[in-house]
């Protein structure tokens, strides 16, 4: 009599590979919908220049906080990604032939996104250490 050999769970590995393919995705969600979120927040803070300059700069001296600084240069981060990552997808949508290289395309625009980001965050990040010692 042939025995079935049972495997655990671990046997079969994570769920969640992991694969470039699966990041890339799960950060495009992400940082779309943390783009949405800032352009609510955005049109809240407009719109209280409906009370007058004093509320309207109340609200904008928010924006001069090292942490708040830092979210924008998060934001900055998140719009450049997504951007950059739905070039990817345009490209594949609209020449399917490319999606034979898309781990290649992948890796191609992580590294322009980081060579973006650098320049960005020496600039940003020059601002925020400015606001934290004054």
């Amino acid at each position: 009599m042939a025995t079935r050999a049972s495997k655990k769970k671990s046997d079969y590995g994570p769920i969640y590979k992991g694969h470039e393919g699966q990041y890339s995705w799960l950060l495009h969600r992400i940082t779309g919908v943390a783009i949405i979120l800032f352009l609510f927040a955005h049109v809240i803070d407009t719109a209280v220049v409906g009370w007058g300059p004093n509320a309207y700069n109340r609200v904008i001296r928010v924006y001069e906080n090292p942490i708040v600084r830092l979210l924008e240069l998060g934001l900055v981060a998140a719009v450049l990604y997504h951007s950059f990552n739905g070039i990817k997808i345009l490209l594949v949508d609209f020449f399917p032939s490319l999606a034979k290289h898309i781990r290649v395309m992948g890796i191609v625009t992580l590294v322009v996104f980081i060579a973006a980001m650098i320049p960005i965050t020496w600039i940003m990040g020059g601002q925020i250490v400015d606001l934290v010692r004054n």
